[in-house]
């Protein structure tokens, strides 16, 4: 899944999958890593991946996530373009599909955000996005709504090639449990905090281990590149920080199984958008 930020491509991939596998906000950029998905279907397995928003890089954070969407197109058997229904191809549009590799593999117009569209202009929307690139199926969506996702599906997997079943049917991603446990925090943070603040937090999980009366500790760090930044973070009487712990410790519960002592901190690592070491440090290192 390649797009623009904020089109959707996350919560499309949480809805094929049919869980919550990759976390999704109103704020673009959200997906910073490319994040696995795993369909299993009568005699297929699709592996989605789920990419990090094309865009002009400003940052080395920036820099990073563009590589790896870009990395991802010559690793897929399928390239699925997601794009925002309501709005037209514009010059950054033209740049994404001219990014694409020279042999790329084939690809599907997600046309989403339908829902928000009248009936009657989505011919119209297609194909201005058709105009731009040879796509081998164009299907108009709402993620969201989850309209026309079985069109979706049969789409991609008409153009599958054959070939093994690379995971276990019960398996829906190969996120192991630090990684999952850092993005929900930062999406909870990303949920309660505006302006530049939620794109200069990174999260750390240090620990996660078995206490006594079935509790699990988890303590991860929140960093952030100014003390003000910090402060924001913290809140009056720390009381946005015990917002965040406490709505990230109610879905990790549902997610383990068992009762979450979840230990926050935020701690400022000055400019580490910009630090190719502090990026490493933080996981936000190309393979």
């Amino acid at each position: 899944m390649v797009g623009r930020p904020n089109v959707g491509k996350s919560t499309l991939v949480n809805a094929l999958v049919g869980r919550k596998v990759t976390i999704v906000s109103e704020k673009p950029q959200t997906t910073r890593n490319r994040i696995l998905g795993v369909l299993n279907g009568p005699g297929y397995q699709m592996v989605l991946l789920d990419t990090p928003g094309m865009m002009e890089p400003r940052t080395e954070l920036d820099q990073y996530m563009v590589k790896i969407a870009r990395g991802t197109l010559g690793d897929v058997d399928v390239v699925v373009l997601v794009v925002d229904g309501t709005a037209r191809p514009g010059p950054n549009e033209r740049l994404l599909v001219a990014s694409f590799p020279r042999k790329a593999p084939p690809a599907v117009l997600a046309l989403n955000k339908v829902d928000l569209l009248p009936p009657e202009k989505v011919p119209e929307a297609m194909e201005a996005y058709r105009a731009l690139y040879p796509f081998r199926h164009g299907v108009p969506i709402s993620a969201l709504a989850g309209t026309n996702l079985d069109l979706l599906r049969q789409a991609i997997y008409d153009l599958l090639p054959p070939g093994p079943r690379y995971y276990p049917e019960d398996v829906t991603t190969d996120q192991p449990d630090h990684f999952y446990v850092a993005e929900v925090v930062r999406e909870k943070v990303l949920e309660l905090v505006r302006d530049e603040v939620p794109y200069a937090v990174a999260v750390v999980v240090e620990e996660i281990a078995p206490r006594p009366n079935e509790v699990l500790y988890i303590r991860a760090y929140i960093f952030c590149e100014r003390a003000g930044q910090r402060g924001i973070l913290v809140g009056q009487n720390a009381r946005l920080l015990k917002t965040v712990g406490t709505r990230a410790r109610q879905e990790l519960e549902a997610y383990f199984g068992k009762k979450i002592y979840l230990d926050l901190w935020v701690k400022v690592r000055r400019d580490w958008r910009d630090d190719p070491s502090t990026l490493g440090q933080l996981g936000y290192r190309l393979k």
